[in-house]
């Protein structure tokens, strides 16, 4: 799914966010709500009360659960003359979070006018700030409405259509507060067009928590971390990259280039992050693709591809290459010289147009020294199949962090979190040579809208140290079908093992080399048809099996202190909680962290894993996160 970093990631609270201008947040976020004030929201909404007081209270209800200073504003439509196509103000500009202020700013609306949502959505879009330094953040439109636009001009849908095409970071969710027919196809088409989800609101209750859903997606964004860089539409104006993490934008049907220059004996990884908005239009097919090609004539020594492989929206998408020496040293990929990264996405029509971020890794790895020998590779699962004791026993909270710059870490235990539909959240857990990752995710039970009878699904990946996709082999399966009901996976990796990269299948080859191994998980967006609360319940029973070795090399010793390392006893129970402050042994370095251009971190990577050997063709495929 996304890609990767040498050595050990700084924790989130030390890397510098990107900001939009005038604001404070992580990422350079910021979120303006956009009211219906119409007449017809004066309507009884079927519990006495009218329509815009209980829209007064689910806007009083999103701005408490959005996190201090967080940039938010509020425009509304309708609420000062009874009629009028150009009827549209911002009642409260967009800036650092006053609850307080927001409240009485929406207490003071009153339904009069008409809907012109098309001319309420272009102004919004100009209220919310620029970021600032070119920074990515998610920036969006959170549009309530009980009905459709009555001016006509200009269209809701053209306008969501040019705003969600104006680069990335830009989203669009629609609320239909008890909206049928013509006026909820409008809504949708908006939210289609302006890369965002439509949430249904039939009541009171389901419209607090469907804009509880959409705020905090919108808070809880991926943080993109890395230099800026701008690919090249052919491989004769690739840019030159040193190993590091980078940035970059792409959109549908575009190839970027990017040049490296490799020795003839040390492994270089690459990996591609596409950071849709969540839950935006794909296909289950639309796809992230990553080749490496050698000298002028494009030679191909791997290729990669990962395709979300559903429909129902996009989550975070990765797809990974490696160049590693092969064992005789003949073939034409082994040679120093100049070679091109080549990243592509994929798109059928009526997916997302909006261009994605995209998040570089390039890192090397030294061969091993003259005469050590490694360890032989490890491609069974052993005891930390899909039978494997787990921890069991009373789980404790933890919150998921939101990409693989501040993902957060786990010791072996078990461990209690939320998720919201369509949203991906990211776990960190070390392990060293010998030494392999093991653990569930469960799924809660959860009430159900009354009378409703769906499914959507639930996923999990786990990805190496280099942000490398294992594959889930014989033993275990990435999605599993959620519809409120208890459902759990099982996922894990081999041990690590140096040799495991002259393996062949996606299960064994990318575990040959230790440090964090990263936990992702997603939740469908259509759990947001399904689930009564706003956030769903999620376990994870989390294990490092194994005692870590000193190093790659074959008869290597155990350590004496497993700092990651984690045993599970007879009865399930955990014995030796990892140390969560260390890098669990793993048996790579990094180069310095360098400044980030503007306010974007950089941490630059150093020595990064190796994968495989020659695969052209090969396939990752994920569903999940």
């Amino acid at each position: 799914m996304v890609a990767l970093l040498a050595g050990v990631l700084p924790a989130a609270a030390s890397v510098p966010a990107a900001s939009g201008a005038g604001t404070d947040a992580p990422g350079g976020g910021s979120l303006v709500m956009v009211l219906d004030s119409s007449g017809s929201m004066s309507d009884d909404d079927g519990t006495g009360r009218t329509r815009m007081e209980t829209a007064r209270t689910a806007v009083g209800t999103v701005v408490d659960a959005l996190p201090e200073g967080h940039p938010t504003g509020l425009r509304v439509y309708g609420a000062d003359r009874a009629r009028g196509c150009t009827d549209t103000r911002l009642v409260r500009p967009v800036g650092l979070l006053d609850r307080a202020a927001v409240k009485k700013a929406v207490a003071g609306v009153q339904p009069r006018g008409d809907t012109p949502i098309g001319l309420s959505l272009r102004k919004a879009a100009e209220d919310l700030p620029a970021p600032s330094d070119g920074a990515v953040g998610t920036r969006t439109i959170l549009l309530i409405s009980d009905g459709e636009d009555n001016c006509g001009t200009p269209s809701p849908c053209e306008v969501a259509e040019r705003l969600g095409g104006q680069g990335a970071g830009l989203r669009i969710d629609t609320v239909g507060f008890q909206v049928e027919g013509a006026a909820r196809k409008q809504l949708e088409c908006v939210a289609a067009a302006g890369n965002g989800r439509y949430y249904d609101a039939p009541d009171a209750d389901a419209l607090a928590r469907q804009l509880q859903r959409s705020a905090q997606l919108s808070v809880d964004g991926y943080r993109l971390q890395g230099e800026r860089i701008e690919g090249a539409a052919t491989a004769a104006k690739a840019p030159t990259m040193a190993p590091g993490q980078y940035l970059d934008t792409i959109g549908p049907g575009e190839k970027r280039y990017y040049a490296v220059d490799l020795d003839a004996a040390s492994t270089a990884d690459f990996a591609a992050t596409a950071v849709p908005q969540p839950g935006a239009a794909v296909d289950s097919l639309d796809a992230l693709s990553t080749g490496l090609a050698y000298g002028d004539g494009g030679t191909t020594c791997e290729s990669a591809t990962a395709r979300f492989l559903q429909q129902e929206g996009a989550t975070p998408l990765t797809s990974a290459v490696s160049r590693i020496r092969s064992e005789d040293g003949n073939r034409s990929c082994d040679e120093a010289g100049r070679y091109r990264l080549v990243v592509e996405r994929q798109s059928k029509a009526g997916s997302d147009s909006a261009r994605w971020p995209l998040e570089l890794l390039y890192g090397v790895e030294t061969p091993l020294s003259d005469g050590v020998t490694p360890a032989q590779s490890r491609p069974e699962y052993g005891k930390g199949g899909k039978d494997a004791a787990l921890p069991t026993g009373d789980p404790r909270d933890v919150r998921g962090g939101t990409g693989f710059n501040d993902a957060t870490e786990l010791a072996g235990g078990v461990w209690r979190d939320r998720i919201l539909p369509s949203q991906t959240l990211w776990y960190k857990v070390p392990a060293g040579w010998g030494q392999q990752v093991r653990y569930d995710v469960e799924f809660a039970n959860e009430p159900t809208v009354d009378g409703f009878a769906a499914y959507s699904y639930g996923g999990t990946q786990l990805f190496t140290p280099a942000r490398c996709p294992v594959g889930s082999g014989s033993e275990f399966r990435s999605t599993t079908m959620y519809g409120g009901r208890p459902a759990a996976l099982r996922m894990g990796s081999v041990p690590v093992a140096w040799t495991n990269r002259y393996e062949s299948r996606p299960a064994v080859r990318p575990v040959h080399a230790g440090g964090d191994f990263y936990i992702a998980v997603t939740l469908g967006a259509k759990a947001a048809e399904i689930a009564e609360n706003p956030r769903i319940g999620v376990v994870l029973r989390v294990a490092v099996l194994g005692e870590e070795l000193a190093g790659p090399e074959h008869g290597a010793s155990v350590l004496a202190e497993k700092p990651g390392g984690t045993e599970v006893g007879e009865d399930g129970d955990t014995e030796g909680a990892a140390d969560s402050g260390g890098p669990g042994g793993a048996g790579w370095t990094g180069i310095a962290a360098a400044a980030g251009v503007g306010a974007v971190a950089v941490p630059t990577v150093g020595v990064l894993l190796v994968r495989s050997r020659r695969r052209t063709g090969t396939q990752t495929t994920r569903g999940s996160a």
